[in-house]
């Protein structure tokens, strides 16, 4: 199939000249993308176009940013009236208060919200607001939950060598990053998901030092691995009985599996919960809320908290319009977003299956990841690093470009489904990935 993707390559060799690696983050370059990633121009729908008028079905949705799909509708009049008015007042305003009451009408427990800009700047409020509240310094999280790239929580988030890991009794914590503080680490406890004698035994190994527990509901930065049935709930079970504060980390998974998220979904509660990506439909709004007598924490800078673009005014504008998107109609978007999810799985297992192709499609419900592996399922992060082929997906993934689909190419994210996502769409990705296929 002949797609010239030239104009993307002169792009990338002009923004060499200018900027590290190309790009303004690693997973838009090379290392995902082999010689030169694709330079995206617009998006529509479920769309998207390449500068040399390449078109894909996308299935990425920058990073899951957009579970209405590319420029919807009620989105762009939001943003597009809302412009005039000037698009950051850095003052109090009505609509920030309209976003935080969607918020606590659909996130479960959400009594107090406050907004942030990014998934990591929420993820740090959170637990600096956790060790603020319980004056203990220590908190737990789990291999290959990425929280984001502060110091404290770069660790153990990216593929390894397994050998690398240490028994999974007493994991070594391998930091992601040169420049961390050197002591970043000192009050960070990893221990491996899905298993629940481990988060018992970190607990009470560390009892009256733990101040949280902070987790994905879903593992979404290794592919999609859900939690095993009740998990999630002996997790919330753990920390209330050891007074340790849960943190449920909904950067990627809020406002795409369910109007309250993992809350919701898995009938689970936490006590603070983190939410960025899905909720200001591309916009760069994110946030943490939680029971109010935690939340009054921030109050008069007790547990310092600030931020001059937190609730910038436009963003606000584009939250209101895609929450009021998601949940009217009784939540019929996200009955939409399952049924796309869910059709696009059935169909790649099928297909999987009649080749004889050692692979399996983990999801829950419109997250996805096609996983390269002889396994029957992966269940934490290193079964995934022992056990997926993470260079078999990431060619396949590039044949899929040549074929008009948009997946990510990285084995270690994963797929998402839009509102503005079709059967046809479904259809025509199922047809491709079998000619990308018979071409790897």
């Amino acid at each position: 199939m002949d797609r010239s993707t030239d104009t993307s390559k002169a792009l990338f060799e002009r923004a060499l000249g200018v900027m590290v690696e190309g790009g303004s983050s690693p997973s838009r370059g090379p290392a995902n993308y082999g010689d030169y990633p694709l330079f995206i121009e617009r998006g529509s729908g479920s769309r998207v176009w390449d500068v040399d008028g390449n078109e894909y079905i996308d299935w990425m949705l920058a990073y899951g940013a957009l579970p209405l799909g590319h420029a919807h509708p009620a989105v762009v009049e939001a943003i597009t009236g809302a412009v005039s008015g000037g698009n950051l007042l850095a003052a109090a305003t009505e609509v920030e208060i309209e976003v935080a009451e969607l918020i606590t009408a659909m996130i479960p427990g959400a009594e107090k919200v406050r907004f942030a800009n990014t998934g990591t700047e929420a993820a740090m409020a959170a637990i600096r607001l956790a060790r603020g509240m319980t004056g203990r310094p220590k908190f737990i999280k789990f291999e290959g939950h990425y929280h984001g790239w502060y110091d404290d929580f770069l660790v153990s988030a990216h593929p390894h060598p397994v050998a690398a890991f240490g028994h999974r009794n007493d994991p070594i914590k391998i930091a992601d990053s040169s420049g961390l503080n050197r002591r970043a680490l000192d009050d960070t406890i990893v221990v491996p998901w899905n298993d629940v004698d481990a988060i018992e035994r970190a607990v009470i190994d560390n009892r009256g030092r733990v101040a949280a527990v902070i987790t994905e509901g879903i593992m979404a930065n290794i592919g999609v691995i859900p939690p095993r049935d009740g998990y999630l709930k002996a997790l919330r079970e753990v920390t209330r009985d050891n007074d340790v504060l849960l943190i449920l980390d909904e950067t990627v998974t809020g406002f795409r599996i369910a109007a309250g998220g993992c809350q919701e979904h898995f009938d689970v509660g936490a006590d603070i919960v983190t939410f960025g990506k899905g909720v200001g439909a591309g916009m760069p709004v994110a946030g943490f809320a939680g029971r109010a007598d935690l939340m009054e924490g921030l109050a008069w800078g007790g547990v310092l908290h600030y931020g001059t673009q937190n609730a910038s005014r436009l963003g606000m504008f584009a939250a209101a319009a895609n929450l009021r998107e998601l949940i009217k109609d009784d939540g019929a978007a996200f009955a939409h977003l399952w049924h796309i999810g869910e059709t696009l799985c059935s169909g790649l297992r099928d297909l999987f299956a009649t080749k004889g192709i050692g692979a399996i499609v983990q999801n829950v419900g419109p997250m996805l990841q096609i996983m390269f592996t002889e396994r029957e399922r992966i269940e934490d992060f290193r079964g995934f690093c022992a056990h997926v082929d993470r260079g078999a997906y990431q060619r396949f993934a590039w044949k899929l470009f040549e074929h008009g689909i948009y997946m990510s190419p990285a084995a270690a994210l994963h797929s998402v489904a839009c509102v503005a996502h079709t059967d046809d769409d479904v259809a025509l990705t199922v047809e491709a990935v079998e000619r990308a296929l018979d071409a790897c």
